[in-house]
């Protein structure tokens, strides 16, 4: 097992949360995560390809314009992974909110859980 399926998983994560259209949001949470895999935080916590889509775009619609970005590196060992992230203003690059996440893949790289923590949010 190499760092490389970490960061591969991780960039198909981003490619979901960064998805533009509800279409490219299904199709990108379909491509990163198994049929039942599951999102937790301390805000969210859902199960299943349907409601994967509804939480992002639901974050879309509460920070329109935003995007993810990673930060640092991708650190993983046998199936888990975890990384940090901003939430970004690509305008004028303000990060209202951070976080660290752990990630679960399945034997064929594909994200089983994701468990998040926040650790900025905006107006706290």
């Amino acid at each position: 097992m190499t760092a490389n399926r970490y960061e591969t998983a991780a960039a198909r994560y981003f490619e979901a949360w960064n998805a533009g259209s509800p279409q490219e949001v299904a199709r990108a949470v379909a491509a990163a995560w198994t049929e039942d895999g599951t999102y937790t935080d301390p805000l969210a916590d859902v199960a299943g390809h349907e409601q994967l889509a509804a939480a992002i775009n639901g974050v879309h619609a509460q920070f329109p314009g935003l995007v993810f970005r990673q930060t640092g590196t991708v650190d993983g060992h046998h199936d888990t992974a975890r990384f940090s992230w901003e939430l970004v203003n690509p305008v004028d690059g303000s990060a209202p909110a951070a976080g660290s996440d752990v990630m679960v893949l399945d034997e064929d790289d594909r994200i089983r859980s994701v468990f998040g923590f926040l650790d900025r949010v905006p107006g706290a």
